[in-house]
């Protein structure tokens, strides 16, 4: 008889290998996994911040006046712009008080925020309290600060001289309305705002100094200044490059603050390259003149924007 074939399985076949995956492929694959996750970030910059910057550069070459908005029309002057900003004694004197009020705001807010960061470091009760009230001056919006410190310090009805005049020291002192004053007063607002910030920053960088090097500095003898000179100030280093390199992008270009203090007044005595862009911008709709000085702004925020890089590269290697 034939032998039944049921039940019998055809044999299967032999399983071809896997090919081997494509090194070039899957190096295209993460790249472009990367750019997906890079892309959105590269179309904002682009877009906010890229365009306007190069939309400045073009129309501080232009003579850019309310009528364009109509027209469209913006005729090409050269250097027209940039000769007139330069020659106009504003733009000095304006210069001029932007350095002053950046090394006197970043100078007093550095050296009280540190003495600050250093007496908090230091255990007591209701220390975390206090530490959470000095943060107030920083989350409060800047204008208004500006307004809440125009009230304190209005010549007749400011609390500050009020309470001066009842110590009996002078009490009519003119603290926005007089050109010696209302520089130094709008510095020591801006000081106020500004502690907080360099506090909690330097605060942070001391609490990752080790105590070990402290208590070594004792023990060879050395005084709580010289252990604070020759430790903690070169350990804080790379932490005070970023407070003061930080804190100069954001001051030199200080608008809202002086605006609701003094407007830039009086007799220009406030006038900073910020607010003098205000002015011919949005005052004086010169936007050729405004936009070259916002671009004097940009050039001098990226000059310590690249110290800043260079600082962080050091301190890396």
């Amino acid at each position: 008889m034939p032998t039944s074939t049921v039940g019998a399985q055809t044999p299967a076949k032999a399983s071809e290998p896997a090919s081997a995956p494509d090194p070039a492929r899957i190096a295209r694959r993460r790249r472009l996994t990367q750019w997906g996750f890079v892309a959105p970030a590269v179309v904002f910059m682009l877009l906010f911040f890229g365009y306007p910057l190069v939309r400045n550069v073009v129309m501080s070459f232009q003579d850019y006046t309310p009528k364009t908005f109509f027209t469209g029309e913006a005729p090409f002057n050269g250097a027209d712009n940039w000769s007139n900003v330069f020659q106009d004694a504003l733009f000095g004197k304006a210069l001029w008080h932007t350095l002053v009020f950046t090394a006197g705001s970043l100078l007093g807010q550095f050296c009280i925020g540190l003495a600050l960061a250093v007496f908090f470091s230091r255990r007591f009760p209701l220390n975390g309290v206090l530490r959470s009230l000095l943060l107030l001056p920083w989350l409060v919006p800047m204008v208004v600060s500006g307004i809440v410190w125009r009230r304190i310090l209005d010549q007749d009805t400011g609390v500050l001289n009020s309470f001066l005049d009842t110590l009996g020291i002078g009490g009519h002192t003119p603290w926005l309305t007089s050109p010696e004053m209302a520089l130094l007063s709008v510095i020591l607002v801006n000081i106020w705002i500004g502690i907080p910030f360099n506090m909690v920053i330097l605060y942070g960088g001391l609490q990752e100094i080790p105590k070990e090097l402290h208590e070594a500095a004792a023990l060879d003898g050395a005084s709580a200044w010289r252990a604070f000179r020759s430790v903690t100030l070169p350990m804080l280093k790379p932490v005070v490059t970023v407070v003061l390199v930080l804190g100069f992008m954001s001051t030199v270009k200080i608008l809202d603050l002086i605006l609701a203090l003094t407007d830039g007044g009086p007799a220009d005595a406030t006038q900073t390259l910020g607010t003098l862009t205000y002015q011919n911008s949005f005052v004086q709709l010169d936007f050729g003149a405004g936009a070259v000085v916002g671009n004097v702004l940009i050039l001098i925020s990226a000059v310590f924007a690249v110290f800043y890089l260079r600082a962080n590269r050091t301190e890396g290697k």
